[in-house]
């Protein structure tokens, strides 16, 4: 039976390979096959505050080079140690004497079967887990869900997704009802701040703006309590920026780019292009180029986890998306169509809607660059392609813009488009 537990393992494995947990974690992300991996997952299991689930166990065995087995036994192993830690301390208050601690690790690992018997030891762990719910595995449970959440829409609506993250929004609510110790409230607290982070996103993408800026609050309250600025608060400027009050959203973007700090980070290339795309709107142009530039140099730093193609990562693609919009909106259609073009090569199907609103930017485009006949075509194009779940929302927004610019002819043809089922 190993003697160390499943922290020691992985922590042991990866210094010796001269690895920082955010490199370890980009091997455990490209294992399986570029799925967000999230650092801190890797930063909790080296501590124990949590526990590899069964679904991480394959994985594991294949990036740290060792049986699955030997992770079975290295967790089981840390269980016990966690499960003596607690009795220790429930010994110590209901006897009111203290208590031998090296005595009774000996006795109770005994008793426990720690020294021989693995398998009955490991199914008696099965299902005391299995008669009981804690609230470590509903945060190890959530800590997954956000994970599962954040790599975008994968091709469902956004009512669809929102739908789906309901029953984890109704455990995040019990769970933030219980008491915890200080280091798992923290824990909790940076998971509130994603996944509430996630439906703010979602309530924005549907122009739910109201909700979507009540969530936005939400998530940096707990973004706040759990002491992490990375998280991109800037994303709360989007529902000003997208809905009509660019300057607003300028006087935020700004200040989540202070709040981001100097570090590289996806929160602070992501705050300086929303800067940009204010900027533009407002039409301070001079302004919004020092704010691409700055977008520029940040995303060039960006390490393999901050640059992650997902909801809270600045992905290559999504920087070339806000690019685009930043020189669409300053009317510099050269630099705007280079943009589109390395956004486009770079989006995985279906993306559905990221194609719309680069279709879009196309079309505003070459309505600046004086044809509104070919302009209108081109958005009635990619409107008439969008499924019906999608016609809401964000893309509703820019094609209705747009039609508001198109004279005569291409703007009723675009308007007939809007109104058709």
């Amino acid at each position: 039976m190993a003697s160390e537990g499943i922290g020691a393992l992985l922590r042991g494995i990866r210094e010796a390979a001269g690895l920082t947990r955010e490199e370890q974690a980009a091997l455990l992300q490209a294992a399986q096959g570029g799925k967000w991996f999230d650092p801190e997952n890797l930063k909790r299991w080296e501590t124990e505050k949590l526990l590899p689930t069964p679904m991480w166990h394959a994985l594991l065995a294949e990036c740290y080079g060792r049986p699955a087995e030997e992770i079975v036994r290295a967790i089981v192993v840390s269980r016990r140690r966690r499960r003596l830690h607690r009795l220790i301390g429930e010994e110590a208050r209901e006897e009111g004497s203290a208590v031998d601690r090296r005595k009774f690790l000996g006795v109770a690992a005994a008793a426990t079967g720690m020294a021989g018997l693995p398998d009955i030891a490991e199914a008696r762990h099965g299902i005391n887990a299995g008669l009981s719910t804690s609230d470590g595995g509903g945060l190890a449970y959530l800590d997954g869900a956000f994970e599962r959440h954040r790599g975008g829409y994968r091709g469902r609506p956004p009512s669809e997704a929102l739908g789906q993250m309901k029953a984890d929004l109704d455990l995040l609510r019990e769970l933030l009802g219980r008491p915890h110790p200080a280091a798992v409230r923290k824990d909790l607290a940076r998971t509130a701040a994603g996944i509430t982070g996630l439906v703010a996103i979602i309530q924005h993408d549907r122009d739910d703006q109201r909700d979507a800026v009540g969530w936005f609050a939400t998530a940096e309250q707990a973004a706040r309590e759990s002491g992490d600025r990375h998280m991109p608060a800037c994303r709360h400027a989007m529902v000003p920026l997208n809905y009509g009050a660019p300057h607003a959203a300028a006087t935020m973007a700004i200040r989540a780019r202070a709040e981001a700090g100097r570090s590289p980070s996806a929160a602070g290339a992501l705050a300086a292009a929303v800067t940009a795309r204010s900027l533009a709107s407002v039409g301070d142009r001079e302004g919004a180029l020092r704010a691409v530039a700055d977008a520029r140099a940040a995303a060039a730093r960006l390490d393999s986890v901050q640059g992650a193609d997902t909801w809270f990562g600045y992905a290559p693609q999504k920087h070339h998306v806000h690019l685009s919009q930043a020189f669409t909106l300053m009317g510099r259609t050269r630099e705007a169509y280079v943009e589109q073009e390395s956004a486009l090569a770079l989006t995985k199907s279906p993306s559905v809607m990221t194609r719309a609103l680069i279709a879009v930017d196309r079309a505003v485009c070459v309505r600046a660059d004086g044809d509104p006949a070919t302009a209108a075509d081109l958005a009635v194009s990619a409107w008439l392609q969008l499924p019906a779940a999608y016609r809401d929302g964000l893309v509703r927004s820019r094609v209705e813009s747009l039609c508001r610019s198109l004279p005569g002819r291409p703007g009723s043809t675009l308007r007939d488009a809007l109104t058709s089922r």
